[in-house]
């Protein structure tokens, strides 16, 4: 199978976590009544992105209520769900993790955020994710029906290593549920998805919330799909909105072998190893 119908819920994340719960929820079910093989939720579904609010929101594994949740709608819909991300709590530390469920609503990959985002840009936004979080150390990748998928969240997207990596391990999909703001998401939002896109022939998709003007943190929105040609296949706005888009996954063999950047790589002078 080819062709797969994702579905982008970019959602409005207030600060409620049953609310929250129940829009991704009537999302899921929209998504799933369109037919998507594949749906997605953004970064921090179920939290307004704050760090005081990934301490209070924060949930452990094997007793978080947010993924029993996603577990039965994935189950109950038969479908894959890439559960944005949450602020999972292990032993005395947070960290900003994203879980893909199969059809049967089993955890088949999680993946905690690499490189935490801490940055200041001057007069503008300045933010510290370190304060709180504790930076994952995996890449992860996972089997599909569909293929190989990799995951990475927000940020990770800004390290052309890691999506690199996933690509030469086989992923013909990278996942980024992400939030970048007001500032960096109008300047490098879908310059990024285009380029790591283009950079390894993959197809990448991005999921964001919608814009809230009243939390204290401000979405640019613009969940998109880019493919292997560096072109922007579906892209939202900055209000909530679902997304369901159809892509190829034949178009990834013909692109690489129309220009074939893998093949003609220079291993015999430079190398991205992982450690």
């Amino acid at each position: 199978m080819t062709i797969i119908k994702l579905a982008l819920c970019q959602m409005n994340v207030v600060d409620n976590k049953q609310s929250n719960l129940e829009k991704a929820a009537s999302m899921i079910a929209d998504s799933a009544e369109a037919d998507a093989d594949f749906i997605i939720l953004p970064e921090m579904f179920m939290c307004p992105y704050s760090n005081d609010k990934f301490i209070e929101y924060a949930e452990e594994e094997n007793e978080s209520p947010t993924l029993n949740i996603i577990s039965e709608l994935a189950a109950d819909n038969e479908t894959y769900i890439l559960a944005g991300s949450v602020p999972e709590r292990k032993s005395d530390k947070i960290y900003n993790t994203s879980y893909l469920f199969d059809k049967n609503g089993r955890i088949m990959a999680k993946h905690r955020k690499m490189h935490l985002f801490d940055i200041d840009v001057k007069d503008k936004i300045t933010f510290k994710e370190s304060d709180v979080l504790t930076a994952g150390n995996e890449f992860t990748l996972a089997e599909t029906e569909f293929g190989k998928i990799g995951i990475g969240i927000c940020y990770d997207v800004r390290f052309v290593e890691i999506a690199r990596i996933m690509a030469e391990k086989g992923a013909q999909i990278l996942f980024y549920p992400g939030a970048f703001n007001m500032t960096t998401g109008p300047a490098h939002w879908e310059l990024l998805f285009r380029s790591r896109a283009l950079d390894n022939q993959v197809f990448c998709v991005g999921v964001a919330p919608a814009l809230n003007r009243n939390a204290s943190y401000h979405s640019y929105g613009h969940s998109i799909v880019t493919n292997p040609w560096g072109e922007v296949v579906s892209q939202a706005g900055e209000k909530e909105d679902l997304i369901i888009c159809e892509i190829d996954l034949s178009e990834i063999k013909k692109v690489r072998e129309e220009i074939p950047i893998l093949k003609n790589k220079r291993n015999d002078l430079y190398e991205v190893i992982e450690k």
